[in-house]
């Protein structure tokens, strides 16, 4: 499965934006897909993941109760909605994807086997 990330853009502290991956190939409806991000000098964070049953969600410490990922199959595609802003949020947004990944894994980049190319979120003060 291909993935493609987009919706990255400025934004001011405070504000919002969402973020979306569509994927191309491959029967979606049966992926985990994580989001990651990476600022300037940093290690890659865990952001989110969106069970195949979506009614299941993984959120990182440091987005919980900004952030939302949902996920249309029938689209074949996740979004993350980002609301709240930070300036400490700006980064490179990525989506990823497995089908074999478990629960324990979600955070974990080594967990999953598709990456999209990443998009870009930067939040100013």
């Amino acid at each position: 499965v291909q993935l493609q990330a987009s919706g990255g853009g400025l934004v001011q502290a405070g504000g919002s934006l969402r973020l979306s991956c569509e994927a191309s190939g491959g029967t979606f409806n049966n992926y985990v897909v994580g989001w990651f991000r990476q600022a300037p000098g940093k290690g890659r964070e865990f952001v989110a993941a969106i069970r195949v049953n979506y009614r299941y969600t993984y959120y990182g410490d440091s987005v919980k109760g900004r952030f939302t990922t949902t996920r249309d199959d029938a689209k074949k595609s996740v979004y993350l909605q980002m609301n709240s802003l930070k300036p400490e949020d700006t980064a490179v947004y990525y989506c990823a994807a497995s089908r074999t990944i478990i629960v324990s894994s979600y955070a974990s980049e080594s967990g999953y086997n598709y990456w999209g190319q990443g998009t870009q979120v930067t939040v100013s003060s």
